[in-house]
Formats: C-alpha cells, structure tokens, sequence
C-alpha cells in the first residue's frame, strides 16, 4: 500500500512539472509574438516614413562666386613719428613737434581732417642690458605717434609721402600704404549678379545630369563680400628724409569677390 502511493505522489509530481514547463513556454512565445509583430495601425508607419525623409536633404544645392577687378580710387598711409630721447618731457615736446609738421603737410595736400585718424600713441621706457651691473637699466623713453590717412587724390600719394618724409626728418615712420575703393557698394551689386548667375549655371548642369528638371530657387545665401587690400609697402623703421626723385607709387588693381549658396528646387 505505502509503495504504491509513493509511486501515485512520484508520478503526480513529474506531470506537475512537464504542465509547468508547457505553461511557460506558451507565455515566452506570446510575449516574442507581441515583441515582433508590426504597427497595427498604417499611421506609424507613415510617421516613420516622413520622419526619415525629412532628414534628407532636397533640391540642389550649389554655390556661386562673383568677382571683379577694379582701379582702386584711395590710397590709405600709416605714417608717424618715433622719438626716443632720455627724458619723457623731451621726447614728448619733440614728437608734437614733429607730427604737427607732417600733418600740416597732410593738409597742405588737401587731406581733409576726417580722414585723419589717430591709430597709435604710446610711451615706452628703452632699456639696455649692462654687463657692469649685470641688470637693464633705464637709459631713455621713446614717443610713437601713427596717424591713419586717407588719400583720395591717389596720384598725390608719392608727393605726399616725399613730403611728410622731408617734415619728419629722422623721426618719420611710414609704416604701410594700401589701396582701397571708396564706395564699393556698386562693385558689390555687380558681383553679386555674377555669382548668382554661377550658380544658377552648375545647377543647370547638375540638372541636366541627374536627368531632373530645374525649379525655382528656395534658398539664397550671401557667404560674404571680400576686397583684398594691395599693399604697396610696409615697414617698421624710421625712413630718413627723402631727396630727388620722388617716390613712385602704383595703386594697379584689387580684386572684388562675393560668394553665395543657393538651393534650387527640383520639379
């Protein structure tokens, strides 16, 4: 009797466990049915679609450049005096002195009192190292006065420099002369419309290409405007005072550019 209910209770046990494993494996595969099966309904499917398509870009894209060469009409000097002497007072006294001759020929010239404007002053102590004493000392101070000038006479530019140079005497720096025009706004139109027209001709040619048609513009960027400075020289040093001939200056040609991106549509 106590054998057979052992083996009712063994038996039972073993059919307990087979239903169990039976169980979970019908839960596991419901749970992965429900994990994999699509969207039920078409609505988040064409979210998603338009979601990725959004992120593309569309249309072709392409930029222009626009550039022109032109006569420059300025000449833009920065010039000024360098006095160095042992006293501030002194040093100071003599490059007032100084600037106020070659300013006075400035106006001489016709350089109007706009175009004159104060770039630089500065005093500074000048030292010099001493073996004796095995430290710098303190043996004077020098005085720097530049003035930026705008010359709108360009062919006075040489007359002008042999001119300030003969008032500055030994103390004259002429540090740089650049070229510029003085109303590039016409210039800027020009170019504009030549970069415009750039750009529309790569994006006919990537049209035609890509066997697509041509639409209408839906994105325009200016990038930006760019007129490179000629520099005719440029210096640190003190010039001394220039005697016959004068000095030749050429102003030659600088070149306008100005870029822009444009997005044409695609029909």
């Amino acid at each position: 009797m106590r054998m057979r209910t052992a083996r009712w209770q063994l038996n039972n046990r073993k059919s307990l466990f087979v239903l169990a494993a039976v169980l979970m494996a019908v839960a596991f595969g419901a749970v992965g049915c429900e994990t994999l099966s699509p969207p039920s309904s078409s609505s988040g499917a064409s979210s998603l679609a338009g979601g990725i398509f959004n992120q593309q870009n569309t249309g072709i894209w392409v930029s222009g450049e626009g550039k022109i060469s032109v006569i420059p009409d300025v000449a833009v000097l920065s010039l000024g005096v360098e006095v160095q002497s042992s006293s501030v007072a002194e040093a100071q006294s003599y490059a007032a002195a100084t600037m106020t001759a070659v300013v006075n020929e400035l106006d001489n010239f016709g350089v109007a009192e706009k175009d004159i404007k104060t770039s630089q002053f500065s005093i500074t102590p000048v030292r010099r190292w001493s073996e004796k004493d095995g430290r710098e000392i303190l043996i004077g101070y020098r005085v720097t006065n530049t003035v930026t000038a705008r010359v709108r006479s360009i062919d006075d530019t040489g007359a002008i420099i042999d001119a300030a140079a003969r008032a500055g005497g030994d103390y004259i720096v002429i540090r740089s002369i650049s070229f510029t025009v003085d109303e590039p706004s016409a210039y800027y139109e020009e170019a504009r419309e030549l970069a415009m027209a750039d750009a529309k001709a790569k994006a006919k040619q990537l049209a035609k290409l890509g066997d697509v048609k041509l639409g209408k513009p839906i994105f325009i960027n200016e990038t930006g405007a760019y007129m490179p400075v000629a520099r005719e020289f440029y210096g640190e040093a003190a010039m001394p005072a220039l005697a016959a001939p004068s000095t030749p200056i050429s102003a030659g040609e600088t070149e306008i550019r100005l870029s822009v991106q444009v997005v044409y549509s695609i029909e």
